[in-house]
């Protein structure tokens, strides 16, 4: 027979890990067992608002010791959106939350939500993610983060039109396309779109997508993290069959788009000197 502090300790998993001590009470559990539960150390409690079990995820536990939300970068790559670097945990509050303690090297960030926050929650809504996102990271770590949320399908872009953005965040709502399938295409789109070439992204061409299509016939692919292996040995045969049909190709990695995007784009821009782009 279960005891009442396994029934505690079973209510908090099922909540993430960190939970309310209201909230369970509320789903009908006695503060006594709570406070049992939590004697025993079977649970802990954070900030004595919220319990936890000893394992729970440390970010959560930060968050709801320190009275805030976990935001930006951090909460974007928990919903499995593309990021450029989430080493650093970002967490949010509103801007006049007063002292907060955060222990390490956490990036506070101090703003009026634009969707009001659960106080059940320690993540913040997503809306509120990419409000924060805007504030934060560079212009095109941002979009790349906008440009995931749309690829995904979390975010609509017109109910996101209707919201009162400002600033950074406007403008990225204006460039944001759903498109792209990760961050790095997301880098490129606007560094070419100068050129008086069409470009098109994740055209199908001969049973595959490519990452882009410049001009009739310049094929631009990046690998990612996961072109090893099966997949890398496929697109080799993929980029085979493009060049037997007349395309070049042009394939490049996360390294050379992020931290030498000179040497990418001259190969690009000596490729359409040359005429690849154009169809035979």
């Amino acid at each position: 027979m279960e005891s009442r502090i396994d029934a505690v300790v079973k209510a908090v998993r099922r909540g993430g890990g960190v939970v309310r001590g209201q909230t369970l009470v509320r789903a009908g559990l006695s503060k006594h067992d709570i406070t049992a539960a939590v004697g025993s150390g079977a649970l802990v409690r954070e900030r004595r608002v919220w319990i936890a079990t000893p394992d729970a995820e440390i970010d959560l536990r930060m968050a709801a010791r320190a009275g805030v939300v976990l935001s930006c970068v951090t909460a974007a790559k928990r919903l499995g959106l593309w990021v450029m670097d989430a080493a650093t945990a970002h967490v949010a509050c509103g801007p006049h939350a007063g002292m907060v303690a955060v222990s390490g090297a956490v990036v506070l960030h101090r703003f009026t939500p634009l969707v009001a926050r659960d106080p059940d929650g320690l993540t913040d809504p997503l809306v509120n993610v990419l409000q924060a996102v805007a504030l934060c990271q560079p212009y095109e770590a941002a979009l790349a983060v906008w440009d995931s949320a749309m690829n995904k399908q979390l975010v609509d872009k017109k109910k996101l039109e209707r919201l009162p953005f400002r600033g950074m965040a406007r403008n990225l709502l204006d460039a944001v396309v759903p498109f792209h399938d990760s961050g790095l295409e997301t880098f490129v789109y606007p560094r070419l779109k100068w050129l008086k070439v069409p470009i098109r992204p994740q055209v199908w061409l001969y049973g595959h997508r490519v990452d882009f299509l410049i001009g009739d016939r310049l094929v631009f692919q990046i690998d990612g993290g996961h072109h090893v292996d099966a997949q890398r040995a496929s697109d080799i045969a993929h980029d085979a069959e493009l060049m037997l049909r007349g395309y070049f190709v042009i394939r490049v990695g996360y390294d050379e788009v992020v931290n030498h995007w000179e040497d990418v784009q001259e190969r690009i821009l000596a490729a359409i000197a040359q005429g690849l782009h154009l169809a035979a």
